[in-house]
């Protein structure tokens, strides 16, 4: 696949090689490293070989191939961290918590008892969501 690189990119830079990461897995389209400020023991990052700045950027054939490498990546990180659980989140965009504007993967192992917080407060209000849905449909 074609990729493009951002010279001003930290993930960039990461992911071809030209600052040192622990990486724990890498092919020709993803290298997966662990998270240098992480969430949980085994915090990894999965980020793509060519620079997006989020999923609406990412190329159509990097979607098809990363959750199979967050899959096969999480399968290991259960098997050897022993973790009871494990998140795997996206943000795209800063009000949905990115910081870095390329787009990465966190796999997040969680254990019981972890100071890992992942949730939302349930949102209420008067929208009629079948309403809404029938909106949302006729944006395909």
């Amino acid at each position: 696949m074609k990729q493009v690189v951002d010279n001003n990119c930290i993930f960039c830079k990461i992911a071809h090689g030209k600052i040192p990461a622990n990486t724990i897995y890498e092919d020709e389209d993803f290298k997966v490293i662990m998270d240098a400020a992480p969430a949980s023991k085994g915090h990894c990052i999965i980020l793509p070989k060519t620079h997006a700045a989020d999923l609406f950027e990412l190329p159509e054939e990097y979607c098809q191939k990363i959750f199979p490498v967050a899959r096969k990546c999480a399968s290991v990180l259960k098997k050897v961290l022993h973790c009871e659980g494990l998140n795997v989140l996206q943000n795209n965009g800063e009000p949905a918590g990115q910081t870095v504007f390329h787009l990465h993967v966190h796999l997040i192992p969680r254990y019981t008892g972890d100071a890992v917080h992942i949730k939302w407060k349930e949102h209420t209000d008067e929208t009629d969501i079948a309403e809404l849905a029938g909106e949302i449909r006729k944006g395909f």
